[in-house]
């Protein structure tokens, strides 16, 4: 039996590997100035923590059996898929709302109330790295 904890924290800390070291090859700067590659570089350490104590914790805990529902990760592809087309030839705020009502329907219950709220969330996130730290993003 494939334990579903131990394989989530391996990912995790792949994912982090794999945006972490390229990320060392941009210049990190210092905490007072930071360089481009400091904000992925951090958050890959932290991803990679959050790894490394899932792994631990699976090792404590009762097994979870992993099992794998193909329609579920066939949504989420699609509405990853779909962000980036939406993003690309409409804007992003279209991009974010088709997202999350989308991948919505992964879920075990659909609340279009919920999806409202998150997608709302995101677009005022969306807005604040926009004109807060001036990140260029085709909002609209």
């Amino acid at each position: 039996m494939i334990n579903r904890n131990l394989v989530r924290g391996f990912a995790l800390m792949a994912l982090a590997l794999g945006f972490g070291l390229p990320s060392m090859g941009y210049s990190l700067g210092s905490l007072g100035r930071a360089g481009p590659g400091m904000f992925p570089f951090i958050v890959s350490c932290m991803l990679f923590a959050i790894g490394a104590i899932t792994v631990v914790r699976a090792r404590l805990v009762a097994p979870v059996p992993m099992d794998f529902q193909v329609r579920n990760i066939a949504i989420i592809l699609g509405s990853l898929c779909g962000f980036a087309a939406l993003s690309h030839f409409v804007n992003m705020i279209a991009g974010i709302v088709f997202l999350v009502f989308c991948s919505g329907f992964a879920g075990a219950s659909y609340s279009w109330k919920r999806n409202l709220k998150i997608a709302a969330v995101l677009v005022g996130i969306a807005f604040a790295f926009q004109k807060l730290l001036g990140v260029s993003l085709p909002l609209y």
